[in-house]
């Protein structure tokens, strides 16, 4: 078997102007892959989009040899005990995979969720196999797979660590359109301690020892404002922040990593991006 690509290096691109204009964008930061919100990240309304752009948008991807990944709504929480929130985060899902699907989309991404306050994460558990299963079975196999985004901890998370991600996964019978999406941030948040020598493979090391081998199918690379441990979900540049850029280093060497798209989710401009994406792509061919 011929030895994996090395990983296409992106970010998370606006699609305020249409996803063309989005896609006018990722060619001037360099993006090599590409993220995309597909309706309102904190609203629940869907977007039908406009057919004609998302056959362009995914012609021109398919063409330049771009993975593209949705994001689903930031509002997603299968572990809410509130049925309408529940509810809605089915529908939300449902149509992230849809147009997903229709833009040639590789994964959904989707944070793991909360048990919130008060409420029993056993019973948020048992919830997320009723509410997502039922999505796993009846998405297309061709389709994009769902990407489970493990959060910054705090409260009743029901997947912040990577150890976490086994019993998340089993509630799910460990489906085949189940994957991972690591965020370092989220993982540097959670207690990882990814910015020490070694601390990284640790991290990967464990990963895959939790859910499998071939299970992680994107990285979101973001550098952390805050300290270890801190359940914050601040991103910084990449090497501007506690995690530093040896940590990213590690990450492309890892075997888990290799051919994975490495997307960055930094603050700041374009041309903070492009630099972001620059360094990011140095530390891989080192």
């Amino acid at each position: 078997m011929p030895p994996r690509k090395p990983s296409a290096v992106g970010s998370h691109i606006p699609t305020s102007g249409g996803l063309v204009k989005a896609l006018a964008y990722a060619g001037e930061i360099g993006a090599r892959a590409v993220q995309v919100f597909v309706s309102n990240p904190r609203g629940w309304a869907p977007n039908p989009g406009d057919p004609a752009q998302d056959e362009l948008f995914a012609g021109r991807c398919a063409d330049a040899g771009m993975p593209v990944y949705v994001h689903a709504p930031y509002l997603v929480n299968f572990g809410s005990p509130t049925e309408a929130t529940l509810t809605r985060s089915v529908s939300a899902v449902e149509h992230a995979l849809r147009r997903g699907r229709s833009l040639g989309a590789a994964g959904v991404v989707v944070h793991a969720g909360s048990a919130v306050a008060g409420a029993h994460r056993d019973e948020a558990m048992a919830q997320l196999r009723t509410a997502v299963l039922p999505l796993l079975e009846a998405a297309d196999p061709d389709g994009p797979r769902l990407l489970v985004e493990p959060t910054a901890g705090g409260g009743q998370a029901l997947a912040a660590t990577v150890q976490e991600l086994e019993p998340w996964f089993a509630q799910l019978d460990d489906h085949p359109m189940l994957g991972v999406c690591l965020d370092t941030c989220h993982a540097f948040a959670a207690g990882h301690d990814v910015a020490s020598p070694g601390g990284m493979k640790k991290t990967l090391d464990a990963l895959v020892k939790a859910v499998g081998r071939g299970r992680l199918g994107l990285v979101h690379a973001n550098d952390s404002k805050d300290a270890l441990g801190s359940t914050r979900d601040r991103h910084e540049a990449i090497g501007q922040g506690h995690i530093g850029k040896d940590a990213f280093s590690e990450l492309f060497r890892h075997p888990s990593t290799r051919g994975v798209p490495v997307l960055v989710e930094t603050p700041g401009d374009a041309s903070s991006h492009r630099r972001d994406i620059e360094l990011l792509c140095a530390l891989r061919d080192a």
